[in-house]
């Protein structure tokens, strides 16, 4: 774990309709959550308490086993009735149609996980809602993201009253070894290993508008999203993009535009806002970079791996890195850790 993104957390939200979920399943949640925290205090869900974002994947891979059942996700994402219990779901209620309600989702997604990277776009005829949601060292978690698919499903049919049109699904996992529910579930067979989570559906429904729409409720509620957002110290800009680069590290593309993109956000209009912050993405990358240096080769791998995880083709840009960063070369590091 990164030291500077320690502070990502999520709302309570999930919890308590997981909560609820996992009765109307006839399974006991609260034992099921102390099996998958064992040593962690747990207090009652509460949709105002937030969590820190990386105890998420604990719960989601140890769940297939505590309740007995492979398709977990999908299940509960059945029973799960979707409300308003946040202000970002209050404020979608209120929105003149459903593009403005998903671009409330997207601007405020933070409020409700650090570790969001949603987006919405268009492609031809079809609109895309992406809901990429990753933890360091797990990727995307697919007992969580199939009921966060089939969740949205019911609350974008709630602000189409009724009139929502799934057209494809795609996620980031494997194909598991039988989609049979996921045919009963989604009404179509998703696309596995895709390069995103995500539902699309027809763009012309973006401009269906509300009967709920609200102007003024609206403005009231966008300005208390606004200085929630602002005091969510742990999800900052800084710390976003700092754990999209550890996801990302030896995994992918870790340029400006690719985080940019991951974050819904303009190429330009992040370095903007880094650097309104007094930031740079080039010291971001770099920060996590040393820090994964260190933690490989104390690790034990070899410097070729070391220099891979860090993103690095080469050796001799990764050795210079080094020596600026520590001064020394790994070689060096290596003994005097030993040495200690």
């Amino acid at each position: 774990m990164l030291d500077d993104v320690a502070g990502l957390t999520h709302s309570g939200v999930l919890r308590r309709l997981l909560y609820e979920g996992l009765e109307s399943l006839g399974l006991n949640p609260v034992q099921i959550y102390r099996q998958a925290y064992p040593h962690l205090p747990l207090s009652p869900p509460n949709s105002q308490e937030r969590r820190p974002h990386d105890m998420a994947p604990y719960f989601w891979q140890a769940l297939p086993a505590l309740s007995g059942d492979v398709d977990i996700g999908l299940h509960l994402g059945e029973v799960m009735r979707p409300r308003p219990l946040d202000v970002v779901s209050y404020l979608q209620q209120a929105s003149r149609d459903l593009q403005e309600a998903l671009e409330v989702f997207v601007r405020y997604q933070h409020i409700i996980s650090g570790g969001f990277a949603a987006g919405l776009r268009v492609e031809g005829d079809s609109a895309v809602l992406i809901l990429d949601l990753d933890y360091l060292g797990h990727g995307s978690l697919r007992q969580q993201m199939e009921c966060l698919a089939l969740l949205f499903c019911k609350h974008l049919q709630q602000l189409c009253e009724g009139q929502f049109q799934l057209t494809a699904v795609t996620f980031r996992h494997a194909a598991p070894a039988r989609t049979a529910e996921h045919r009963r579930l989604f009404g179509l067979l998703p696309q596995f290993l895709a390069s995103h989570d995500a539902l699309w559906f027809p763009a012309a429904l973006l401009s269906r508008p509300s009967r709920n729409a609200a102007p003024a409720i609206f403005v009231v509620l966008r300005a208390h999203a606004d200085a929630q957002l602002a005091e969510l110290q742990g999800n900052t800009l800084r710390n976003r993009v700092l754990y999209w680069l550890a996801c990302q590290l030896g995994q992918g593309e870790c340029s400006l535009a690719a985080c940019a993109a991951a974050l819904g956000q303009e190429r330009v209009a992040l370095q903007r806002s880094l650097a309104a912050q007094g930031q740079g993405f080039r010291p971001l990358l770099d920060e996590v970079r040393r820090q994964r240096a260190q933690q490989l080769l104390l690790q034990g791998l070899s410097i070729r791996e070391v220099a891979r995880g860090c993103g690095f083709v080469e050796l001799s840009p990764f050795y210079r890195a080094f020596r600026r960063w520590w001064g020394c070369t790994p070689q060096q590091l290596q003994r005097q850790h030993a040495a200690g």
